[in-house]
């Protein structure tokens, strides 16, 4: 099986913060899990550094696009790294690859006729002598009445165009912009009407999508595709390669979706593989992003594909709800963020981890607080996960000289460590990473349970064949921990990997047991409490000062 993983693409204008990776973090999960299963695995994203975001960003710092691009760029590689997400190719939109190969979609669309020109009116700011790109637009949402960008609404997700604004106001110096005749492509949208609402019905009759991006495309659908231009007036970006359409850029409907696969025409080309041989009906994909996304994955790129006569049209789409902040909505302008960089340098990769999975956002929003977050590292991973591990490896250090018994397993164990493999892995394949890791954690708390009835401390003295048996099984639970929890808490399952000496990275039941074990130590220390009010003295800080 061929699985194509494409993580949403990131604006490099400003630091991630937790809620960039609570919408990401899945498509590590999903690229570790069908690694380990032995299956062909391409996962791939890159830093979005073309467009009006980096635009503004540089305006306000005095300074260049790729001064800011590379900056952040650099960062999130560096973050994403220390996470432990696994990108097979994390590049850029500004990269020379990206930039040849959308102007070749380009190009095929026109060859199609699937691109027409068209002249418009657009949003001109005389102050600036501009024409403003659609971010660089906002004013009132003419259909909930919300604060809105040009390009979309974030409060009612519609796609706006800038005119459609109500009190329309330049981002750059705050006055009212004048409307001006221009020349743009336009894309056909209108023209995969049916076969996108074929596309949609297929994906829910097959339950492939979250429930959200089943709605939200619905929705678009009913109200009808209208054409949309696909070229605008940037400041950075893709050169349209049509004469006549010089200072030009290819805008984002077509330029950064393609980023998917402009990212595995790259990885090919220094792979020496053909494109054919990932990209292709049979493949699996799995696009993982936020559901301020849903359009241009379930809808736009679908459209392009169809245009490009593709047969790998996205089958899973793994679109998150929002993650709030103390129970208030993250807001980058106003500093009520917590910013990956800073949260990396004091607290545990895997603590971030498991957090953002077992509250994920999958079908509402949820909250990142930072109670919640040290109660459930200090209760989940060292209470419940942690101290089984340390418990049972010291043990065995203390009474058996870091001798491993080779003893039977217990039956009723091995029965569920293979049922949890199965379990595990479904709801990983469908979607549901909450669950599977929720399930995992229950397989923590059941192992904790045998070892106290057990109570091998006694079992040692009186009943040492008992013992034997007791410990062999706690250590075949802890050998098969390293790879149920390998997708999910990468960090912790390779120090098991290490203490027990342990090479491989499947999922199935491992049975062979070690037999010696080294250098035990806990898997992760204790967070004093003493830190939520810090953080949130921190918190509340930062978005004063900042206001």
């Amino acid at each position: 099986m061929t699985v194509i993983i494409g993580g949403a693409w990131p604006y490099a204008n400003g630091s991630l913060h937790l809620g960039h990776i609570a919408a990401l973090l899945s498509g590590d999960i999903l690229a570790r899990y069908f690694r380990q299963k032995g299956e062909k695995v391409l996962y791939v994203s890159g830093s979005d550094c073309n467009g009006t975001p980096i635009s503004i960003r540089a305006k306000q710092e005095n300074t260049t696009t790729k001064e800011i691009a590379d900056r952040y760029h650099q960062e999130f590689a560096q973050c994403f790294s220390k996470l432990g997400f696994t990108y097979d190719l994390y590049t850029r939109t500004d990269a020379e690859h990206h930039h040849q190969s959308v102007q070749k979609i380009f190009l095929s669309l026109l060859e199609s006729r699937y691109l027409y020109k068209n002249k418009i009116k657009q949003a001109y700011c005389e102050k600036d002598q501009q024409f403003l790109p659609d971010r660089f637009v906002e004013g009132i949402c003419p259909n909930c009445g919300a604060k809105a960008r040009g390009d979309q609404c974030d409060n009612c997700s519609s796609i706006l165009d800038p005119l459609d604004l109500v009190d329309k106001r330049c981002k750059l110096c705050g006055i009212e912009p004048v409307i001006r005749e221009t020349e743009h492509f336009y894309f056909s949208f209108s023209k995969f009407q049916k076969e996108l609402e074929q596309y949609t019905a297929k994906a829910e009759m097959e339950n492939r999508w979250r429930t959200n991006a089943i709605s939200m495309t619905k929705r678009y659908l009913s109200e009808g595709l209208p054409d949309r231009a696909v070229t605008r007036d940037l400041p950075n970006g893709i050169d349209v390669p049509v004469a006549g359409f010089e200072g030009k850029k290819i805008y984002v409907w077509i330029e950064a979706v393609a980023g998917y696969l402009t990212a595995s025409l790259e990885w090919a080309k220094q792979h020496n593989e053909s494109i054919e041989n990932w990209w292709n009906e049979e493949t699996i994909s799995y696009y993982v992003h936020g559901k301020d996304n849903i359009p241009f994955h379930t809808v736009i790129w679908p459209a392009i594909l169809f245009a490009l006569e593709s047969k790998a049209l996205p089958t899973h789409i793994i679109s998150n709800e929002y993650l709030t902040l103390e129970k208030r909505k993250l807001s980058t302008s106003q500093n009520w963020a917590v910013w990956v960089p800073e949260i990396l340098k004091e607290y545990h990769p895997d603590s971030l981890r498991y957090f953002l999975t077992v509250n994920a956002p999958e079908n509402r929003d949820t909250d990142f607080s930072w109670r919640e977050f040290i109660y459930s590292h200090n209760g989940e991973l060292l209470g419940a996960f942690g101290n089984f591990v340390n418990r049972t490896l010291k043990f065995i250090e203390k009474s058996f000289d870091s001798t491993v018994p080779q003893s039977k397993i217990d039956e009723t164990i091995q029965i569920d460590t293979e049922k949890i493999y199965i379990e595990v892995g479904n709801l990983i394949e469908q979607g549901h990473f909450k669950q599977a890791l929720e399930g995992i954690f229950e397989y923590i708390r059941s192992a904790n349970r045998y070892f106290d009835e057990q109570k091998p401390w006694i079992q040692v003295k009186e009943n040492p064949e008992e013992c034997n048996q007791t410990l062999a099984t706690c250590v075949f639970i802890i050998q098969n921990l390293a790879q149920l929890l390998q997708p999910f808490l990468p960090f912790a399952s390779d120090e098991i990997k290490k203490m027990l000496n342990i090479q491989v990275n499947e999922w199935k039941v491992q049975f062979d047991l070690p037999r010696e074990i080294k250098n035990i130590h806990p898997l992760y220390e204790r967070i004093d409490i003493k830190r939520i009010d810090e953080e949130l003295k921190k918190l509340n800080d930062q978005s004063q000062k900042w206001s």
